[in-house]
């Protein structure tokens, strides 16, 4: 079992490279987006969820920007694979790509060896989505085992939107 994020602990300090040059923090958002960030972990190229999720979350960028909230999606892909998957759907958010296994353990995240080499060449990481403050501490942890459940955009999109309206606090956060 992963080490999970603790909400309201700062997120780990975690560079990724992006597509179209340049690296990344995951926990740090491009301010011309927003001042909080939304990581999306994806599988990878080779998951048909994924592409599903990506496509909804590239309809959706506009709307999450409205409430400053930047995204950054991030897979094990390599540089090659991540570009396919964001040409294949007209993606036009920030992708990261080439996590590594070390990063994953410290995200906390599930990781998968692939059934076959027609799967993917590498461990992958389960999907997970974090929201971190503009303040670097975790607004929301979600980590899965499998393709199968994530949250659905639409109810995270309203919620973050309560979130930043009413300034709700972090939730999880009893250690008794």
């Amino acid at each position: 079992m992963p080490n999970t994020l603790t909400p309201a602990a700062s997120f780990p300090d975690i560079e990724v490279a992006t597509l179209g040059g340049g690296d990344a923090k995951l926990g740090v958002p491009n301010r011309e987006h927003g001042n909080w960030r939304l990581i999306v972990v994806y599988r990878g190229k080779h998951c048909p969820i994924c592409k599903t999720y990506l496509t909804e979350l590239n309809r959706m960028l506009d709307d999450f920007a409205a409430i400053d909230v930047d995204v950054i999606a991030v897979s094990a892909d390599p540089e090659e694979k991540a570009k396919a998957s964001a040409s294949d759907i007209g993606y036009m958010g920030t992708i990261g790509y080439d996590l590594s296994t070390a990063q994953m353990t410290e995200l906390g995240l599930f990781v998968s060896d692939p059934r076959s080499p027609e799967e993917t060449d590498r461990p992958f990481a389960e999907p997970a989505t974090f929201v971190v403050r503009n303040d670097g501490k975790l607004q929301i942890v979600d980590v899965s085992n499998a393709p199968f459940a994530r949250p659905a955009l639409k109810g995270l999109l309203d919620g973050l939107t309560f979130i930043r309206k009413k300034d709700y606090p972090v939730r999880g956060t009893h250690t008794g």
